[in-house]
Formats: structure tokens, sequence, C-alpha cells
């Protein structure tokens, strides 16, 4: 028996020796549940060099916490940086230089590289000199299709860009699960182009996707209010914006069952930017839509960048409801902030039901 306790102890501290103990773990609701991980615009992460180190702790983080949440993925929102081409930053709205800022995402996503599949969005942010004035970006320069080996089993469709390039800006993802059956994560880019939409529309009708569950990630849908966007005021063209996309793409969709977006952003409390809403699809299904963003989480624009927030996506077993919690791993840390690490307000913490 003895014998026994000293090889259980000596498990443990190998388990303790590999793993940093947190005061506050985040446990999955039900040990049969696998989990997605929503990482908000992270642009104010990246352009100061003091704040990159906030985003690099929430993909180790999410690396960390891969065997315990089961986690399939991670999905961001766009606006990777704040500015994507500019060479003398202003020292206000962010200290680094557009490549500093694109390499500064390009290093946080290395902590998930080979360990987890995820999925990004590009932003309005991500596009023209500081904010879409054309459709210029460096994305693909840092995240083409190849970057993270954990695509060669996930990746399953690649659109193209405005010059007719195929980039992971418009890209599908599957992922097989035990309880949901097959999940398609749609990535479209910001604004998309008609083509984009055609594109999303066709590889979404495909026989061999007719019975998956399809999120679609994108980075502007909803504001604060729960209302879809009409037009927004960026010189971008072609685009569409919010309600374009619900009408031509989401709610004609057999298969969409859940749209999920960022973009909005307001110097006021949490709950001015975070949004849900659900609206019924053609055939009479209850769609759901939820924007979350945290980059003013702290009540500055010029801040630390969103406090870290994430959000953690627990696909039930029973596969229908999602449930949604809102945490922080900077906050979780320390014992001295650990009981700010969870937001347990009623539009932080709810249940998404999927017909």
């Amino acid at each position: 028996m003895k014998k026994l306790l000293f090889v259980l102890a000596l498990c443990m501290q190998a388990l303790y020796a590999s793993a940093q103990i947190y005061p506050v773990r985040a446990e999955l609701t039900d040990k049969n549940s696998f989990t997605m991980i929503l990482i908000p615009d992270p642009q104010s992460y990246t352009k100061f060099d003091a704040n990159q180190p906030l985003f690099e702790l929430q993909t180790a983080w999410i690396a960390n916490s891969i065997p315990s949440l089961n986690i399939k993925a991670a999905l961001c929102t766009g606006d990777l940086v704040e500015q994507n081409e500019i060479r003398i930053p202003d020292g206000v709205n962010g200290n680094q230089t557009s490549n500093e800022q694109w390499k500064a995402a390009s290093r946080a996503f290395e902590r998930l590289d080979g360990k987890l599949p995820y999925v990004l969005c590009t932003g309005n942010h991500d596009y023209g000199y500081e904010k879409s004035e054309n459709r210029l970006t460096h994305f693909p320069d840092y995240f083409p299709s190849e970057r993270n080996s954990c695509w060669r089993n996930t990746l399953v469709e690649v659109g193209l860009d405005s010059k007719g390039i195929p980039t992971l800006e418009n890209a599908a993802y599957q992922f097989e699960t035990d309880t949901w059956g097959k999940i398609l994560v749609l990535s479209l880019e910001f604004a998309p182009r008609d083509e984009a939409i055609e594109w999303a529309k066709k590889v979404i009708e495909k026989e061999k996707y007719a019975n998956h569950k399809v999120i679609l990630l994108t980075h502007s849908f909803l504001d604060y209010k729960g209302e879809r966007f009409i037009k927004e005021d960026y010189k971008v063209t072609p685009a569409n914006y919010a309600e374009a996309i619900w009408q031509k793409l989401v709610y004609p969709s057999k298969n969409i069952c859940l749209v999920v977006c960022g973009h909005e952003c307001n110097i006021t409390d949490n709950e001015h930017n975070v949004s849900f809403r659900t609206d019924k699809n053609k055939d009479g299904k209850n769609i759901p839509q939820m924007m979350f963003n945290a980059q003013t989480a702290d009540g500055q624009w010029f801040g630390n960048g969103g406090d870290c927030w994430l959000r953690i996506m627990e696909f039930m077993p029973n596969g229908k409801t999602i449930k949604i919690k809102t945490f922080s791993p900077l906050f979780a840390l320390s014992p001295s902030s650990a009981d700010k690490a969870w937001r347990t307000a009623s539009y932080d913490q709810f249940d998404i039901v999927i017909e």
C-alpha cells in the first residue's frame, strides 16, 4: 500500500512539474464536452511593445489547456494589427511599426503551431494602410496555409483574395467530433466582396458538407446593441457589410448555425462591448449571432489591450448546447487577482442552443 501511495505521489509531482498551477483553473462542465476558445480583436496588444506579452499569455494559456479543456480549435475575430502598412508609429496609437505588429501577432500564434488548429479572420485594420483604405494586407505573408501542421488535417477549402490568389482570408476548416458530428468553421474576409460570399455559398452547399454544422467567423457583424451593420465608413470597395452578409449568405443557408464576430469597441463597461441576438433563417431555424470584443476592457483606447479576456465555448455532449464563459488567464495567474478571473454577468455567461 505504501509503495502504491509513493508511486501516486511521484505521478502527481510529475504532473505538477509539467503544468503551471493557476489559483483559478477553467474546467469542463461535463467531462464529455469539448471546447473552442474565442480570442477577441488583439490589435491593441500588438500595437504597443509592452502589451505584446499579454497576447502571448493568451495563446500560451490556450496551449497549456488543450488536454484539460479538450480544446478542438481557437478562433480569432480579426484586427490582428492596428495598422497594416505604416513605417512611423505616432507613439500614441501604438509605438510599433506595422512589420513589428505583424511579427508580434505571428509570434503569439507560434504558441499554437503544431499543437492546435486556429482559425483567423481578417479585420478592417488588417487591410490598407491604417484601416481598410484598400485590400492590401500582409496577412498571407505571416499566415500561409503551410504554417501550422495542424491545418493539414483540418483545412479543407481556401478561397481567392482580391488579386485572385488563394489565401486564408477566406477558408474553411473541418472538425470531426463524437457528440456534434462534423463542424465546419468558415472564415470570411472583412467586408467581403461578392466573390468571397459566392465562394462561401458554394462551399457550404457542397454535398460533402450538407450535414455539417457551419460556424461563420467574420470580423464585423453586430454592434453593441445587437444590430447588424448596414454600412460602415471605410473606403475599401467593393464590400458587403453585415446585413448584406446575412441576406446573401446566412439567411438562405441550410447549415450555418452560428455567427461569431468581434470589431465593435466602446470605451465604457463590458456590456457595451458584447452582444447577442437570434433571427430565423429561410427555413425558420433560429440562428444565434454573437459579438465579443475586449480591447478596451480596462477602460482605455490606449490601455493594455483587453485584460486578456477570452471566451470559452463549451460544446455540451447533447449536440445542441454551447456554454459560453468569459475568462482571463491574466487575472487567473495570481491569488491577488484570482477573484476577477471570471466575468459572470448574464451577457458574459450564457447558453447558446443550436436548432
